[in-house]
């Protein structure tokens, strides 16, 4: 004899099924987030590649002023995308990811040679015990506490593995970054709830390759290890969009 479901057992039911595939879709949209002395056009060798899988990406533009001011143009970019979201940051964006990914429409984060602080942990917190990479000398602060990097400082180190005429671009396109965000503190770590991809870039001068190998462990991540300067996006564009397209599956 068959057996009739009460009605609400039989919504309840769909309603599950519903949930479950909705956690199993695929990505709808990239949200690519560039991180500080730099702009959207770090991810113009990424975007390409994941436009030809079949994603839609958006570049956000970030002030660079505040954590809070970043991580509003992060969030202004998720309430505007179809989702799901993968949401994908660079250096100082990891932060600002590790924050703005909270955002129930991000499917997964994808961190590219960046920074993944806990919750309560700011930028300075987590590089205090590693040490003071050369290229901080390069570093110089405005009156206004605007912080950039030499030029010099951005082809021997930031981007020294690549061309002549790319290194000049970044020079000339990086983003003043304000001191304050060195300081400010996430009050949310997305990796520690989201399914997680690093880029860990073996030859950054930027960050230390240490650090970013320590939170491919601290967030059980799927990580790849490339040899490349800070800007892993720029000279092996394919490996990062390669894990990208995964992060989105």
């Amino acid at each position: 004899m068959m057996k009739i479901l009460p009605l609400a057992a039989v919504l309840i039911s769909n309603l599950a099924s519903t949930a479950v595939l909705a956690a199993d879709a695929p990505a709808k949209t990239v949200v690519l987030v560039h991180g500080a002395f730099a702009d959207g056009t770090s991810w113009q060798k990424v975007i390409p590649h994941l436009e030809k899988a079949g994603l839609k990406v958006i570049a956000v533009q970030n002030p660079l002023d505040s954590l809070d001011n970043d991580v509003s143009a992060a969030k202004r970019a998720i309430k505007n995308a179809e989702g799901p979201v993968v949401l994908v940051g660079h250096s100082w964006a990891g932060v600002v990811i590790t924050e703005a990914g909270a955002d129930p429409k991000v499917k997964s984060l994808v961190y590219v040679a960046a920074y993944a602080p806990d919750k309560g942990q700011s930028l300075e917190d987590i590089t205090s015990k590693y040490p003071v990479l050369e290229s901080r000398k390069e570093y110089m602060k405005d009156d206004d506490g605007f912080l950039r990097i030499s030029d010099q400082g951005i082809k021997k180190y930031f981007a020294a593995d690549l061309d002549p005429e790319s290194k000049a671009v970044v020079a000339a396109t990086q983003g003043p970054f304000h001191i304050r965000c060195l300081s400010a503190k996430v009050t949310a770590a997305a990796w520690r709830e989201k399914p997680t991809f690093m880029v860990v870039a073996t030859k950054d001068q930027i960050i230390p390759p240490q650090l970013e190998k320590d939170q491919v462990k601290a967030a059980n991540a799927k990580a790849i290890e490339i040899p490349s300067s800070h800007v892993a996006m720029l000279s092996h564009p394919k490996e990062v969009s390669d894990l990208i397209i995964e992060a989105a599956k």
